[in-house]
Parts: C-alpha cells; sequence; structure tokens
C-alpha cells in the first residue's frame, strides 16, 4: 500500500531511523492506524511489555467470559493515554467500534473484543497495546523531513509477528534498507 492521494500514510508502517535519539522510539516499528491533516495516530508493534492472564484482565476489567486461563501478551503502544487499551486486528473481526483502518487491519478500543478472544470469537490475528503514538498537524512530516521516520508498506508478518528482536530489521530490509550501512549522524554532501 502506498500512501493515499493526498500523501498521508494511514496503514502504513513507520520505521524509525537511527536520528530518533528518545528511547521510547529508538529502532520502534509502528503501524499508523489514522493520518490525516489533523495529525496521525499509530501503535508500535515490536515492544512487548510482557505477559498477562487473560482472566486476570477480564476482571480487572469488570468482563465476564469462559476462558482457558491463557495468557497474552501485552505491548507498549506508544506514551500516550499509557493507561488505554487497544487491540489492533485482522479484519476478520468487526464490531461497532471497529475501526476500519484497510482491507487487512482494523483497531477496536472497546474491552468486549477481549471477551470475544477469549471465548474464541475473536480475530485471526491481534496484539493488545497499552498507549499510542501521536502526532499533530504536520508534526509526523516534519520528523520524516528531518530523517525520523522511513516509511513502508504494512503487512500482517511485520505487525503481527511474535519475534520482537528482528522486526525493525525486517522492515528495514522490506525497504532495501541494508541497517548495516545506517548511521546516526547527519550531514551534507
Amino acid at each position: 500500500m502506498e500512501p493515499n492521494a493526498q500523501g498521508y500514510l494511514a496503514g502504513q508502517l513507520l520505521i524509525a531511523t537511527p536520528q530518533i535519539q528518545d528511547p521510547r522510539f529508538s529502532r520502534a516499528v509502528v503501524y499508523l492506524c489514522a493520518h490525516g491533516p489533523e495529525g496521525a495516530m499509530g501503535l508500535v508493534v515490536n515492544r512487548r511489555l510482557g505477559l498477562a492472564p487473560l482472566p486476570d484482565l477480564l476482571d480487572q476489567l469488570g468482563i465476564d467470559a469462559l476462558t482457558d486461563g491463557r495468557e497474552i501478551s501485552l505491548y507498549f503502544g506508544g506514551p500516550v493515554e499509557s493507561e488505554r487499551g487497544f487491540v489492533l486486528h485482522s479484519a476478520d473481526y468487526h464490531q461497532d467500534s471497529t475501526l476500519q483502518i484497510d482491507s487487512h487491519v482494523a483497531l477496536t478500543a472497546s474491552a468486549e473484543i477481549l471477551r470475544d478472544i477469549a471465548e474464541g470469537r475473536g480475530p485471526r490475528k491481534s496484539m493488545v497495546a497499552l498507549g499510542y503514538a501521536g502526532w499533530g498537524p504536520g508534526q509526523l512530516e516534519t520528523e520524516i523531513c528531518g530523517n525520523g521516520w522511513l516509511h513502508a508498506s504494512a503487512d500482517e508478518l511485520l505487525i503481527f509477528d511474535e519475534e520482537m528482536d528482528t522486526k525493525w530489521a525486517a522492515a528495514m530490509a522490506k525497504i532495501g534498507v541494508d541497517c548495516g550501512n545506517l548511521s546516526g549522524e547527519t550531514g551534507n554532501a
């Protein structure tokens, strides 16, 4: 998927360059859920926080569901509203509050999706993220022009793959960048 006709990148991956020194985004891969004149919103897809027992999570949210007691991975979605949960998932699942991003990926922020996942009625692929990455109007464009981010088309493997250690390099390789040739230095030719 390429940027849309207006140049917006919703449905694309942002890949942090070595220019980004902020530890929250160093070597980050962000899936852009929304991007337009009002700004951008995305989820970091390569920062696992840890595992949480699904029954405990549902209990904390006051959701009664049948569950097999399994654990689910929780991800750092970004530094904004870090107590708020989002489920990025395959587009085979939909409810009234679901944001369909493209034909393959959707976002749901209601707690009911967790009950559906626990009961085997959820999406085929999913990741639960706490918080999100957000940019004000024009901010992301400025960061891209300042060599902070590269962008690439998204695919399910890069979004939902459980292997965190290789996701950034795989995203870079997808656009033909050899990570060994990257530098955090800027300059003029």
